[in-house]
């Protein structure tokens, strides 16, 4: 049956499209952090990143217009922040410890891992730990309560980097084989340590003062 070039264009067409673009956004930006936790920044070339993500080179410029505007994406923990942050303070250590978990299992991405490769970059390596600085241990820092905030953020972030270490680097195969909901609740009291505080933070009095 013939259909007639007025007829309306069925609306969940366009659906599919932003499915594939958005996936195909997502492999390129995994790409280029495997490649940026193997090489140096300038021996990185965006053909290498088509081929690691199986898409074309034109492509990659379709969506990211240069390396520099690529790697640019790939530098900041913007958005890796807004989700490993994104919990009441009170619940936060596990959320984060689950969030690591999650992100290198479904994902194979880590939201921190890439600033252990920093030394690798050079001047860009200076940019990844700037940019680190200020949008994970500051802007955690700035979510604390209580004196000795920076160091306790930093603290915290530092037990997460190691966990990452251990999941996705040293491949832990205790670690690996244990649901994530069972790492979270044994490590989570880890990171909430250092998010609350101790009596002299102002956070929670110690279990012998409470005991007295």
């Amino acid at each position: 049956m013939s259909t007639s070039p007025d007829a309306p264009v069925p609306t969940g067409s366009p659906a599919p499209v932003r499915r594939d673009a958005e996936a195909t956004r997502a492999a390129i930006l995994r790409a280029a952090r495997y490649l940026l936790a193997r090489q140096a920044h300038a021996d990185i070339t965006l053909k290498a990143v088509a081929e690691r993500a199986g898409v074309s080179a034109p492509l990659v410029l379709k969506y990211f217009g240069n390396k520099d505007a690529l790697f640019a994406r790939v530098m900041s923990f913007q958005e890796d922040a807004d989700a490993l942050l994104d919990a009441p303070l009170e619940r936060l250590g596990r959320h984060m410890v689950r969030h690591v978990l999650v992100s290198q299992r479904e994902r194979g991405a880590d939201p921190l891992l890439r600033i252990a490769f920093a030394p690798l970059h050079g001047d860009h390596g200076d940019v990844l730990r700037a940019n680190f600085r200020t949008q994970v241990t500051e802007r955690l820092a700035a979510r604390l309560t209580g004196a000795h905030r920076g160091i306790r953020a930093e603290l915290a972030v530092a037990a997460l980097l190691g966990l990452g270490v251990m999941f996705g680097i040293a491949r832990g195969s205790e670690l690996r084989a244990v649901p994530v909901d069972d790492v979270a609740d044994r490590y989570g009291p880890t990171i909430q340590t250092h998010l609350d505080g101790g009596p002299d933070d102002g956070g929670p009095r110690s279990a012998a003062g409470r005991r007295g």
